[in-house]
């Protein structure tokens, strides 16, 4: 300690590498210290393997490390599990870019093709972000790391979806799913929706029998190509006499019939609503009810089919304009008002999201039952505790979860159809050798990939052994961690993946294993600007953590995000409070260095007598905030 000034940079990389190298971060780490039967696990949301770590991440993993590193000393058995997530969707933007500006794309590549070249990109960018990791100084067991589609995993997430399946809880059918056309099926979670200045169009649809017309309106008029009815409602007395009337849609006069249901509501607009069960969630609900035809007007990629006449072809958005100046030319728009309504786009690509009807794989909600009941219970405690009213309101609602997405990189759905009996079956195997019905070796695979979210919903105990096989036992799990360590001391997240993942998980860790994965579930509020405001590129305040470590090291980081987290109120971050905390480390060190001046080492305090009255009360202080600590923590 020769220097005036603390150099982090000159002692935190050098001290992370010699206590990774000493095996410290392991559940061995501390074992001369360990007592009989204390177990603690906790498992790190496991990052994007394409990404680069953010201030959210940095918070998680600040305060994951501070609870794990206290159970350590307390001499627990500690396991702090890491990992990445694969990404789906993410990873295949990512390559899929990279082969356009190539010239080239993923179709004339081939799948297979693609995939040895996602898998090399996941190669070469998969050590960013655990790098970025240990430059923050986290200590999770790096030996046990693990990856979403490692071959263990793979194998766990197998076996998963063919118990489910074969229990009738993974099901297969068309239905109404939220349709990006970039990215295909998305979760009812997936759907960002934003407030968006529109307009609403009054059309004029004219009776069959030439006696007048009726007028609707609608926010799409690109989607009217599918109206299969008009709906009013049974005790409106105002359209009592319409129904069972015909009316002609324009400019391609398909006839369709005015019905009644009780779904209209009579006070909003003209009480006259158009029916189109193939693109309105409504709609389609509606259509089941009344039997009526399901018109799909445009295509997986947004494109308009025959159905829409002359605009067949274009793009659904885009022929917007356009099919709306022709109504008007032909007299069918009566009027346009402007109207602010929400519309729904992909939380990946920020495409505007259709709902559309598709053959698509649903985990059913009934698997969520009894996870449900069991954290009402009180058998997982939630930190703010008022995060379990979000999540009752969110699972009262659940619907199916739609898990099939399509894709190339993935866990492809492990389920086959026979060419020559037409036999479905899900597998095990991931390369089976013959139709299990008539022993036919010509067979294909589905082609679509499971929702990421699948995989990660099997975090907590697939890591841990379940469903892997001998695919790496004895390196990174053990035969006892299921038993040591299911279900999960504590799980620490932000509250903005509760229902992507958190939900999930507990779902997923009642169905398999009978009790729900976590004893604790801590959800921290967001990290924003030092004026409150949410952190965006377009703003620009983002505060990249690692330009903060490089300025002000890991430690100033980590202690102004730990010292600022508070429960349920979000972070206001500024440089000025990591200058402050980088000033703090200054005078721990200064301090340390008065101190050797005076001595070389110091014996361990239960070894030193305290005699002076200064000595007394410090030693009484420090008492009590060990005291205050330990509380807190436990």
């Amino acid at each position: 300690m020769s220097k005036k000034t603390y150099d982090p940079k000159a002692v935190e990389e050098a001290y992370y590498k010699l206590w990774e190298k000493r095996g410290y971060f392991e559940i061995e780490g501390n074992r001369s210290i360990q007592k009989p039967d204390r177990h603690f696990a906790i498992m790190m949301p496991p990052p994007n393997v394409t990404g680069r770590l953010h201030i959210g991440h940095s918070l998680t993993f600040t305060l994951q490390d501070i609870i794990v590193r206290y159970k350590r000393m307390d001499g627990y058995s500690t396991l702090w599990q890491p990992g990445t997530d694969h990404a789906g969707i993410a990873t295949q933007n990512v390559v899929e870019k990279q082969l356009l500006s190539e010239g080239t794309t993923k179709e004339e590549l081939g799948r297979e093709a693609f995939l040895e070249r996602a898998w090399r990109w996941k190669e070469e960018s998969g050590g960013i972000m655990v790098g970025q990791l240990r430059k923050m100084g986290v200590s999770p067991a790096w030996s046990r790391e693990r990856f979403t589609m490692d071959e263990g995993l793979k194998s766990a997430v197998r076996e998963a979806f063919v118990h489910l399946y074969n229990q009738d809880l993974i099901i297969r059918g068309n239905y109404m799913v939220n349709w990006c056309t970039h990215d295909g099926a998305l979760s009812d979670i997936e759907v960002e929706y934003e407030e968006h200045k529109g307009h609403f169009y009054h059309m004029r649809y004219p009776f069959a029998d030439g006696s007048g017309h009726i007028t609707v309106a609608t926010t799409r008029p690109e989607t009217y190509f599918g109206d299969t009815a008009v709906m009013v409602h049974p005790d409106d007395k105002r359209y009592t006499s319409l129904i069972g009337k015909k009316v002609k849609l324009p400019l391609i006069d398909r006839e369709i019939e005015i019905i009644a249901d009780s779904h209209v509501d009579m006070e909003f607009g003209t009480g006259m609503v158009k029916v189109t069960p193939a693109h309105d969630p409504n709609d389609y609900e509606v259509g089941k009810r009344h039997d009526l035809e399901f018109i799909t007007v445009f295509d997986e990629k947004g494109i308009l089919n025959d159905h829409a006449g002359e605009f067949n072809g274009l793009e659904r958005l885009a022929a917007r304009e356009t099919i709306v100046k022709r109504l008007k030319e032909e007299g069918f728009i009566e009027k346009i008002e402007e109207h602010v309504h929400q519309v729904g786009h992909c939380y990946r690509c920020k495409n505007v999201v259709e709902p559309y009807i598709s053959k698509q794989w649903f985990v059913r909600s009934d698997v969520a039952t009894k996870s449900i009941e069991k954290t009402n219970e009180g058998l997982t405690k939630f930190f703010p505790p008022h995060w379990i009213n979000s999540y009752n309101a969110w699972m009262g609602e659940l619907r199916d979860w739609c898990i099939s997405r399509q894709l190339w990189w993935g866990h492809r759905i492990p389920v086959f159809y026979c060419d020559e009996c037409g036999h479905e079956w899900a597998s095990q195997d991931e390369n089976p050798l013959s139709c299990p019905h008539c022993s036919s070796e010509n067979f294909t695979q589905d082609p679509d990939v499971l929702d990421t979210w699948f995989s990660s919903a099997l975090w907590p105990f697939s890591t841990l052994g379940w469903g892997n096989g001998d695919t790496e036992a004895d390196r990174l799990f053990q035969s006892e961690d299921l038993k040591n360590f299911y279900p999960n001391s504590l799980l620490i997240t932000g509250f903005d993946i509760l229902f992507f993942w958190v939900a999930r998980m507990m779902m997923m860790g009642e169905s398999f294993m009978g009790k729900l994965p976590f004893d604790h579930i801590y959800l921290h509020a967001l990290v924003r600007d030092e004026h409150g405001q949410k952190m965006s590129k377009s703003k620009g305040n983002v505060i990249d953590p690692l330009d903060m470590v490089e300025k002000y090291s890991a430690d100033a980081l980590r202690f102004t995000l730990a010292v600022l987290a508070v429960q349920g109120r979000d972070i206001k971050l500024s440089e000025e409070k990591l200058e402050l905390s980088r000033n703090f480390t200054n005078k721990l060190y200064n301090a340390s260095k008065f101190l050797q001046m005076n001595t070389e080492t110091f014996d361990d305090l239960e070894n030193i007598e305290i005699k002076t009255p200064l000595g007394l009360y410090m030693q009484s202080r420090f008492a009590v905030a060990i005291e205050e600590t330990r509380g807190f923590l436990d």
